[in-house]
């Protein structure tokens, strides 16, 4: 089980001991999107959604999933979260929305879980609020983009087109 850091040498699942890390500047940024109609996407942008401000809805529901995060993954440390940045940008190319959610600690362990989640949990309140004039939306390419920070330093996923 070699560089799996969350199981212990019998196998067993366990939480990461981060108590002799040093704490340091962290910061984590990931992306997703919800593909819709572009007549949905007219509905959004527009705000005649029925439940009112799709965006403003789905970034604050995004804030409050990745201050949620330990509690939704089990092995995720409960972190001194600084700051949660969610921008969704509507792009008729998809057409859709694209969600980036960047997240900053300064802490013991990295911030990659809160970034994934605040997108994740933004993408489908934005499917939640629409979902009545069209089921059949699709969230896609959640990933991680950016990561800094830490004993293993920074990543950067290689820039896919029209990302």
């Amino acid at each position: 089980m070699t560089g799996l850091t969350h199981f212990d040498t019998e196998g067993h699942a366990h939480m990461v001991d981060v108590s002799d890390k040093p704490v340091t500047a962290r910061v984590a940024v990931a992306r997703g999107s919800v593909v819709m109609t572009a007549e949905t996407l007219a509905l959004i942008t527009s705000g005649q959604a029925k439940k009112g401000d799709v965006l403003g809805v789905a970034r604050l529901a995004g804030i409050m999933g990745a201050k949620k995060t330990s509690d939704l993954i089990p092995l995720c440390h409960p972190l001194p979260i600084t700051k949660v940045a969610l921008d969704l940008v509507p792009d008729p190319s998809l057409p859709g929305i694209v969600v980036e959610a960047t997240v900053k600690t300064g802490g013991q362990t990295g911030v990659e879980m809160e970034a994934l989640t605040a997108v994740s949990v933004a993408c489908l309140t934005v499917y939640d609020m629409v979902k009545a004039v069209e089921k059949s939306m699709r969230i896609e390419g959640i990933r991680l983009v950016l990561k800094d920070g830490g004993k293993s330093g920074r990543y950067e996923a290689a820039v896919e087109p029209g990302q």
